[in-house]
C-alpha cells in the first residue's frame, strides 16, 4: 500500500484543489483529509456520511459540589483562568480548560476529576470519487495531531478491508504537530508551493521536517507564471536539495469557476491548469508505482 500525503508550508496554495483533482483521476485509493483543524476537503468531493464516529481529545476538569469545600486552592493554582468563584460556587470554563491537571492534583478533599472531553467527530464517507475519512474538531479544542492519528489509521484499514492500493491525503499547512502526525512513514510527500517569498520560505521548512523523518520529498509549484524568475528560483533551489519539481501549475481563471461549482478542477475544466494537473498525476503515480517495483 503506498500512501501520498500533499502537502505545504503555508495555508492557501492549492494543496486541497490538488488533491481533489488526484481523486478524480486516481484509480483503487481511499482518500484522507488529514486537515482536521480546518477541513474543507469534502466541500469539493460533497461524500455521504456512512460512519459517524466520536473523538475524545485531551481530558477537563470538573468539580464535585457536594464534595468541595470552596478553598480556592485550584483558582490560586490555574494559569489559564479557567476555574471562576460565582458565590462560593466553583465552576470550570471547558472551554478554557487545558487539561494540565493541576487543579486536580491539587485539591485537597478531592472534589476535582479530569474527564473525558468529546472534541470532535470522525467519518467514514463515500463519495464519487472513492471512499473517504475525514473528521471535524470542535471550536477551541485541542489534540488535532491526535486526531489526525486517527484519521491516518482508518484510512489504512479501510484500505485494507477493500483491497485498495493507495491512500490520497490532503495534510495540514504548517510544520506543526498536525503536519508530523501526517507526515511519519507516508510513501511520498507533494510540497505545493507557490513563486512568492513566504511561499519558499515555508516550503524550506516543510521540506526540512520531511527530511528529518526521511519522507521522499516532491515539489509542486503552483501559478508558477505569476512570477517566473521567482519560480526559477524555486526550481534551482531543489535542484540543488536533489528534490523533483515534478510539475508546475499555469494560472488559470477556470480554476476559480470550478472550485465556485464545488468541483474538482480536472472534472470541471480542460483549460492549461487541469492539462498541468493530469501531467503532475502522472508523473506522481509513476513514482509511487516504482516503489512497489
Amino acid at each position: 500500500m503506498q500512501e501520498l500525503l500533499v502537502i505545504s508550508g503555508k495555508g492557501g496554495t492549492g494543496k486541497t484543489s490538488l488533491v481533489a483533482s488526484f481523486a478524480a483521476l486516481a484509480q483503487n485509493k481511499v482518500l484522507a483529509d488529514c486537515d482536521v483543524d480546518a477541513a474543507d476537503l469534502h466541500l469539493l468531493l460533497e461524500p455521504q456520511k456512512e460512519k459517524i464516529n466520536k473523538f475524545y481529545g485531551s481530558k477537563k476538569a470538573v468539580i464535585n459540589s457536594d464534595k468541595c469545600i470552596n478553598c480556592g486552592r485550584c483558582l490560586r493554582l490555574c494559569r489559564f483562568d479557567a476555574i471562576k468563584n460565582n458565590e462560593n460556587s466553583y465552576r470550570v470554563n471547558p472551554i478554557y480548560c487545558e487539561g494540565c491537571g493541576v487543579c486536580e492534583f491539587s485539591c485537597p478533599v478531592n472534589a476535582i476529576n479530569m474527564k473525558p472531553n468529546l472534541s470532535g467527530y470522525w467519518y467514514i464517507s463515500k463519495s464519487t470519487y472513492g471512499p473517504m475519512v475525514h473528521a471535524q474538531l470542535g471550536i477551541a479544542e485541542d489534540n488535532s495531531g491526535k486526531l489526525v492519528t486517527v484519521v491516518r489509521q482508518a484510512a489504512r484499514e479501510l484500505a485494507e478491508q477493500e483491497g485498495l492500493e493507495l491512500i490520497i491525503a490532503d495534510g495540514p499547512p504548517g510544520i506543526g504537530c498536525p503536519v508530523i502526525s501526517s507526515m511519519t512513514a507516508v510513501s511520498l510527500a507533494l510540497v505545493v508551493t507557490e513563486p512568492t517569498v513566504a511561499g519558499w520560505h515555508d516550503m524550506e521548512r516543510v521540506i526540512q521536517l520531511a527530511k528529518h523523518f526521511n519522507v521522499p520529498v516532491t515539489v509542486c509549484i503552483n501559478k508558477y507564471d505569476l512570477d517566473m524568475q521567482k519560480s526559477q528560483q524555486i526550481e534551482e533551489y531543489c535542484l540543488k536539495q536533489g528534490i523533483e519539481v515534478v510539475g508546475k501549475i499555469p494560472f488559470d481563471e477556470g480554476v476559480a469557476q470550478a472550485l465556485a461549482g464545488a468541483k474538482p478542477i480536472t472534472v470541471a475544466s480542460n483549460g492549461k491548469a487541469a492539462k498541468a494537473i493530469k501531467s503532475i498525476w502522472s508523473n506522481l503515480y509513476a513514482r509511487l508505482k516504482n516503489k512497489t517495483n
